[in-house]
């Protein structure tokens, strides 16, 4: 199992903020948001029986895996696709995390293992 899990959440324009103060609450420490435009068509908008808004913000948490479903939980509650912001959340298992500081050790990008070396050599 992955230590960590980055969390997705598509929302509508303006709700960037109802997402993070609800994962915050599940234990997320912060995101990033980026702006962005959805593609859905009419054939979505009847399945879903909701009316689109194109423009989206994409919030991005990167949290520890054994909070993932509380940070959905709460993002679903609070910004889900039955309320205003009419978010969608998923979760993508991360291999590896560098460049954070807090709990997650710091890698030395200066570390080469054997075969890196060998292929430097070769060259």
């Amino acid at each position: 199992m992955p230590a960590y899990e980055a969390v997705f959440c598509i929302v509508n324009d303006g709700f960037s903020d109802v997402v993070m103060d609800a994962a915050r609450e599940a234990g997320a420490r912060g995101g990033t948001v980026i702006h962005a435009r959805g593609t859905a068509n009419k054939e979505a908008e009847k399945f879903f029986k909701i009316t689109i808004q194109p423009e989206k913000e994409i919030v991005m948490i990167l949290v520890p895996a054994d909070i993932k479903d509380d940070v959905l939980r709460a993002i679903y509650r609070n910004a889900g696709l039955k309320t205003e912001g009419q978010g969608i959340a998923f979760s993508v298992a991360v291999d590896d995390v560098v460049g954070m500081s807090g709990e997650i050790p710091p890698v030395d990008i200066h570390e080469q293992t054997d075969d890196t070396q060998q292929e430097g050599a070769e060259k």
